[in-house]
């Protein structure tokens, strides 16, 4: 099928640009083409049902449960706030069967689950200890075993959110004490539907706000203003609708061979990495290749992209420049496209880049089929008329969430400071102690020698001062 057969998208506005909502923003849709990862494990760590996650109407994601039950320390949280959750919403009866029938809370699995006990007393946290304890007791300590096992799950999510606002939702607080307690409950039974799928979470707003778990986009820009903040950088959380998604499965599927050619100067690897980690995993293995243009002054980072190209293979085509000011991307680009085109049977093209020299490419093979990924910054009205007029499908690569995309990130950052390092630092420990030896005319035996080294120059160590200014720590004495 020719490109008259994909449906043009357009766009009035730049999604970069979304700010926090008002109430109208909201009605309107707001929190639409949201992702829902932040609030699956959310919904998993406070000890909501698995059957709401097996439930599709609901947000949280049963593939996230699924993970999230190999994980202990996760696992672990979990089990102690549904305890904690039971105790909760049904205190009053527990109380007065534990005070009037002499029951303990592992005698009552219709209000407290049994489960849950018993899988933390398997990981040696005893909830059950003693008869005569009063049922505030068992919430005091549960609330000092969530504090210390909280931070265990920080790595569960991603560095561009605050940590310490995820963490205060399973901190109830003054919860050590019986009056901290008493005023947490007493607040939880006032706004119990307020409360996500009515579990207990130290949440300070007493607004109806509907589901404050219904997506990630919801929940961040709540939690956030929780705390007289705003989260920023909505594309983390919000993800291409499903017409844009379908439209590239739909180019794909109707493609004999599709090749993924990608101008690395003119776009950003890190989008392109969540674009792809947003779609279909089996859809796009369809795609036969991926080929990578690229310059010595793009991001360091396409050198990784093969580790995260979700096993589609990766040509990399490193391009050298014959002058300095001048680049060869493109007119490399061009002849590749071409030759695939014309001898090795390839008959669609999608194209990552916002570089309008690329129409003529488009216009010289019109029986070629193309879709192409824009940025928004980057990409001129005119070329998107140009595309528009010719029915060519385009989309941004801005849309899709970029909260995936942190690994390559992170790797990047690592791997370009060790480079930083190696080429500022070049120290050998067995080279400077000979010349301090020699310098100071300390002589010492060998044994002398390997404990000195042992107890002084192993430890040492980078400290970094306020101003960013690094030095190596010593030991004295």
């Amino acid at each position: 099928m020719d490109n008259q057969n994909i449906d043009v998208e357009c766009f009035d506005s730049d999604p970069a640009a979304e700010k926090a909502p008002d109430q109208e923003a909201i009605r309107n849709g707001f929190y639409k083409n949201s992702t829902r990862v932040i609030v699956s494990y959310v919904a998993y760590l406070i000890g909501i049902k698995k059957e709401i996650f097996e439930n599709d109407h609901e947000p949280p994601q049963m593939d996230v449960y699924e993970l999230l039950e190999k994980d202990k320390n996760a696992k672990i949280v979990r089990e102690l706030c549904r305890i904690r959750g039971a105790i909760e919403r049904n205190f009053g009866i527990i109380n007065r069967k534990m005070k009037y029938e002499y029951r303990t809370i592992m005698t009552m699995p219709e209000l407290v689950p049994n489960d849950a006990i018993m899988y933390l007393a398997r990981e040696g946290i005893n909830i059950v200890k003693t008869k005569n304890r009063m049922l505030v007791d068992y919430i005091i300590d549960i609330n000092h075993t969530i504090c210390d096992r909280i931070n265990n799950c920080s790595s569960l999510f991603p560095i561009w959110i605050n940590w310490q606002y995820i963490r205060e939702l399973f901190v109830m607080p003054n919860g050590l004490s019986p009056e901290g307690t008493k005023a947490a409950s007493e607040k939880y039974y006032n706004n119990r539907p307020n409360y996500p799928y009515q579990m207990y979470i130290n949440w300070e707003s007493n607004e109806e706000q509907g589901n404050i778990l219904f997506n990630d986009k919801k929940f961040v820009t709540l939690l956030y203003k929780q705390h007289d903040d705003e989260f920023s950088d909505l594309s983390k959380v919000t993800d291409a609708g499903a017409r844009v998604k379908n439209n590239i499965y739909d180019f794909i599927n109707e493609s004999n061979r599709t090749i993924l050619v990608v101008d690395c100067e003119n776009s950003d690897p890190y989008k392109l990495i969540a674009t792809l980690n947003n779609l279909d995993a089996e859809q796009i293995a369809k795609i036969c290749k991926i080929m990578l243009y690229n310059d010595v002054h793009a991001s360091s980072a396409w050198m990784l992209f093969n580790d995260f190209s979700k096993n589609i293979e990766v040509e990399h085509i490193m391009i050298e420049r014959v002058k300095e000011s001048k680049s060869l991307v493109d007119i490399r680009l061009t002849t590749g496209v071409c030759k695939e085109f014309y001898m090795n049977n390839v008959d669609s093209f999608i194209i990552a880049s916002s570089d309008s020299d690329y129409w003529g490419l488009i216009e010289s093979l019109p029986s070629a089929r193309f879709l192409v990924m824009l940025e928004w910054e980057k990409c001129g009205p005119d070329i998107k008329s140009a595309l528009e007029s010719r029915g060519i499908f385009f989309c941004y690569i801005d849309d899709f969430c970029t909260g995936n995309s942190n690994d390559i990130k992170i790797i990047a950052l690592v791997t370009a400071i060790k480079h930083y390092l190696d080429q500022s630092l070049s120290l050998n420990v067995n080279v400077m102690l000979d010349e301090v030896y020699r310098t100071t005319r300390v002589t010492m035996s060998e044994a002398e020698c390997r404990q000195f080294y042992n107890k002084y120059i192993r430890p040492m160590h980078l400290v970094i001062d306020d101003n960013g200014d690094v030095s190596i720590e010593l030991r004295s004495r």
